[in-house]
């Protein structure tokens, strides 16, 4: 699948990704090609938040407010962990900083997943329900962030939402495609947009993945 930036920025679907995706483990035979592309560096990881099972639902919808925020749970927080670790142990290298949106249950993950002083917080991945009448400006710093080349032989790491991703790449990510704590494999194309080439879970979480919310 292949978002091609025009006005201001296009995603391609190649044949076989032009359907709803599955997620994939990332120690399974599936995920192999997906892992030597990630090791060759060249990529974007945009990774859905952690688990939030049993926490509230988001009931203020203000950035700063993390008592009104859906956050993170116990093993959400843990699971984060795991991502770091499992990145670091599957020899996928990370351009740094990462880049992760304010709300906090995507902030949290990608503290935990790579140390807070290796974050840089941005409303450029804001939750499309925290945007308000900013959102078109928020997708279309998704699709400015995805189509980034990053440098040489590294990946570049954003921590956000599964909605603005569906909204910008439609049914290939949606529904159940995209879970907690998952991550959307890019090649950015620069000028020409972004490749998806599909969904891995690093540190996925038996029975977890959606928020009844």
């Amino acid at each position: 699948m292949i978002v091609r930036r025009a006005l201001p920025a296009l995603f391609f679907a190649t044949p076989a990704l032009a359907q709803r995706l599955s997620p994939l483990e990332a120690t399974s035979p599936e995920a192999a090609p997906l892992l030597a592309r990630l090791r060759a560096g060249g990529h974007t990881l945009f990774f859905r938040h952690a688990d939030t099972a049993g926490e509230p639902c988001d009931r203020s919808y203000r950035v700063g407010d993390r008592g009104g925020q859906r956050n993170i749970s116990p093993r959400g927080r843990a699971q984060s962990a795991r991502i770091g670790a499992r990145l670091r142990e599957l020899g996928v290298p990370v351009a740094l900083p990462v880049l992760a949106g304010p709300v906090y249950r995507a902030r949290d993950t990608a503290e935990h997943a790579f140390g807070a002083e290796n974050v840089v917080v941005t409303d450029e991945l804001l939750a499309d329900d925290y945007s308000g009448p900013r959102l078109s400006w928020v997708l279309d710093q998704h699709r400015r962030l995805l189509a980034e080349i990053p440098p040489p032989g590294v990946n570049r790491v954003l921590v956000g939402h599964r909605t603005p991703p569906i909204m910008i790449m439609g049914d290939p990510v949606a529904g159940r495609a995209f879970p907690e704590g998952g991550a959307l494999v890019v090649e950015p194309l620069g000028p020409e947009g972004f490749r998806l080439h599909g969904i891995v879970e690093f540190a996925p979480i038996p029975g977890g993945g959606f928020h009844a919310c």
